[in-house]
């Protein structure tokens, strides 16, 4: 079965990755409206605006009537329309226009200042880049652009038309929403990641749930959490009981907050907007991430009454843009900033990098000096290209100027450096290997928050230390509770979910590792979070001997 359609009209129906068309699959089709005339009122109209005509309302008797189209048409409002074949004329790194949701850029000033580099730009150049672009970007992305680099409308009707064949992942993909059970059958937080593999586009599944090289980390992350085991105490009164908590003096209804995953749009077309409203609806702290598909305002505007959020910052190479960014956030007022550390380099992200052929195929080379790339980019580095690898304690106090709400330094990953973020005078850590998706071979969050209980205890009473990283069950988080975490981060899972079932989906999942949270705590004797202390998680096994924490005084 083949769709043919406008090129510059698939901005009206492909400009959200193709899970969009497919999310609601189950819904009744509607008829396509078809014509065989169209007015010239009509037409006037679309020419003065930009507006893509849809290939069934395009009129073929009168494309018939032009042989060519001029490189400017002009409107009854003297609005100049740029025809497709003068776009195609400018591909270069020394000339580059793009064309994106109707409207031509002159982007050739901004290739090197793209966060994401210059490749995937010049591999899009002379092209309607919409498609691509919008899935990866906040709405307000283009609003970076000076005046001059709008160039204009594009004609719609020199748009070539082409032809899309329906694809093996399109079928998959439909085929598997169909069988999609209703969020309120999801037991599990893994529930939603094994139907996320197969409801999700490769691109989506590929980014979330890569990891750096042979995903030794990504895979201990989880597996370390077998080490620790519970010690309940018996006859307490846990017949009532909350897990409302703390941290940064941020108050929240359960002690996991959303971590700063980004790209939620892969998954649905709302994206981050599903995780906001979903937080607020049930008390819970979100994290931004500084590479949100959704605009930092748009998410700030769909918060709750006094809904706390936190918002993450990557540095970037440009110290002035950071500068930028940390007074429109300043401005912003959230509960806190996170700066995050844990990925000074980039890292391939193997899953991701066998699907960024999808994300930015390998670049032609349009100029002798300019080398097409042996590694076509995949969503992780096509987004990260402006992070700062030159990052430095120095960098503490930089962002301390700017802002004045409590920092978190995310990605910390040794006792040593806990210290040192305490005498920088930071209000926070975040024990984080990025989700094994930085250092392969780095130690599991928990191991090193263990490590703190154990070799320096004192430390807890210093700076909130969070953690995140493999935790996939409410057990799992009251294991980091008892050994000394105020709250603990949660990623993949969440984006699972708002793949599977967007915002609903969300506030299921945090349903989910609420009741477990509850469930588990009362069961080994708390009924608040406080009462969840060291003497209750410590090594499987007998504590006898060397493997008896020495955190734990002697029956």
């Amino acid at each position: 079965m083949l769709r043919t359609r406008s090129l510059f009209s698939s901005c009206l129906t492909d400009s959200l990755p193709r899970q969009r068309r497919l999310f609601n699959t189950l819904r009744p089709r509607q008829p396509r409206i078809r014509s065989v005339a169209i007015t010239a009122t009509v037409l006037a109209t679309v020419l003065a605006t930009g507006i893509a005509i849809h290939t069934a309302l395009r009129p073929r008797v009168l494309l018939e009537e032009f042989s060519g189209y001029p490189t400017v048409t002009k409107t009854g409002s003297d609005q100049e329309l740029i025809s497709y074949d003068e776009v195609q004329k400018h591909k270069t790194k020394d000339d580059c226009w793009v064309i994106i949701d109707g409207t031509v850029y002159d982007v050739t000033e901004f290739l090197a200042q793209h966060p994401g580099g210059e490749g995937i730009i010049l591999a899009n150049a002379g092209k309607d880049a919409t498609k691509i672009f919008k899935p990866l970007h906040p709405p307000d992305a283009l609003d970076m652009l000076e005046e001059h680099q709008r160039l204009g409308p594009v004609d719609p009707l020199s748009m070539p038309e082409v032809v899309e064949e329906i694809t093996d992942e399109d079928r998959r993909i439909e085929e598997a929403r169909k069988r999609l059970p209703p969020v309120d059958a999801m037991l599990l937080l893994q529930d939603f990641e094994d139907w996320g593999a197969k409801v999700l586009s490769g691109t989506a599944w590929a980014y979330y749930r890569s990891a750096a090289d042979s995903e030794h980390t990504f895979n201990e992350n989880s597996n370390s959490y077998e080490r620790y085991w519970l010690r309940p105490r018996i006859l307490r009164k846990v017949g009532s009981g909350d897990t409302k908590t703390s941290f940064l003096g941020i108050d929240t209804e359960s002690p996991f907050f959303i971590s700063p995953a980004a790209m939620a749009k892969l998954g649905h077309p709302l994206g981050e907007v599903n995780i906001t409203r979903a937080a607020g609806r049930l008390g819970l702290v979100q994290a931004i991430s500084a590479n949100a598909s959704c605009g930092l305002d748009e998410m700030m505007e769909e918060r709750l009454p006094g809904q706390p959020v936190i918002y993450q910052i990557y540095l970037n190479k440009n110290r002035q843009a950071s500068e930028a960014l940390l007074k429109k956030v300043e401005k912003l007022k959230p509960a806190a900033v996170m700066f995050t550390v844990d990925v000074p380099w980039q890292s391939k992200r193997t899953l991701d990098a066998r699907a960024k052929h999808v994300v930015a195929p390998v670049v032609e080379d349009t100029e002798p000096q300019l080398k097409p790339s042996k590694s076509p980019l995949g969503v992780s580095e096509a987004i990260g290209g402006y992070q700062d690898p030159n990052l430095s304690w120095d960098d503490i106090p930089f962002i301390r100027k700017h802002i004045s709400v409590p920092i978190i330094v995310k990605g910390v990953q040794t006792v040593e450096d806990v210290d040192l973020c305490v005498k920088a005078g930071v209000e926070g850590v975040l024990l984080s290997n990025h989700g094994g998706r930085s250092c392969d071979y780095a130690a599991a969050p928990i191991d090193i928050l263990y490590e703190i209980r154990c070799l320096r205890p004192d430390i807890f009473d210093k700076i909130d230390v969070l953690v995140d990283g493999g935790i996939r069950t409410g057990a799992d988080v009251v294991k980091a509770l008892a050994l000394g975490a105020k709250a603990v981060g949660i990623g993949r899972p969440i984006l699972y979910a708002n793949g599977t079932h967007g915002q609903e989906g969300v506030e299921r999942a945090c349903q989910i590792l609420q009741e477990e949270i509850n469930n588990t705590m009362r069961n080994a004797g708390a009924t608040k979070i406080s009462e969840i202390v060291p003497e209750m998680c410590g090594p499987a096994g007998p504590w006898v001997g060397q493997n008896r924490p020495p955190y734990v005084p002697n029956p």
